[in-house]
């Protein structure tokens, strides 16, 4: 495979970024059980193997993609040779030194290459370089493949959000400190 490029999304990459297919296959699932018991509540997310594998719907809309473009702080887009085949969204939040990251795609057919590992590296080094210390990437409960990465990368499940999506899914994020 050719070598993975980075740079800053631009306007024109917009319109073959919204082409991607955004959904996930997932064979798992955290599933969130809240138990209320002697005036507690206690949360908590178990793996899940669901009967058949599932297609799980991008919980953002794709083609608001060129509206939120310019909302962002920053933007990357990742190309092998010229074709674009993921990207990654950075907005910085507060004055609590956090970068949130809300949008980390690959393309299906450049999955499991090394594609988000490659958008999560820039995405941190971009924070660092502007004396972040904390990166938190957001992801659907069902999104299985992005659980998997995120520890795989060292970031840590720090929290979630029910019904955090339009779609009313379940948000889980993780984080990762920056040294």
């Amino acid at each position: 495979m050719s070598e993975i490029q980075l740079r800053p999304t631009l306007a024109t990459d917009l319109s073959r970024l919204m082409a991607f297919d955004h959904s996930v296959k997932s064979d798992s699932v955290w599933q969130l059980e809240l138990r209320k018991e002697t005036g507690q509540v206690a949360s908590i997310f178990r793996e899940v193997r669901l009967p058949r594998m599932i297609t799980v719907p991008y919980p953002h809309n794709p083609f608001a993609l060129a509206d939120d473009w310019v909302r962002k702080s920053m933007m990357y887009t990742a190309f092998i040779e010229s074709d674009p085949v993921g990207y990654i969204s950075l907005l910085e939040r507060g004055t609590a030194s956090v970068v949130w990251i809300t949008d980390l795609v690959v393309d299906a057919a450049f999955r499991r290459k090394g594609v988000g590992a490659v958008l999560l590296a820039a995405g941190q080094d971009w924070a660092a370089s502007r004396s972040h210390r904390r990166l938190i990437l957001e992801m659907q409960a069902k999104n299985l493949p992005a659980i998997r990465l995120a520890q795989k990368l060292g970031y840590e499940f720090c929290g979630y959000n029910d019904h955090y999506y339009i779609n009313q899914d379940v948000a889980l994020f993780f984080v990762k400190v920056i040294k």
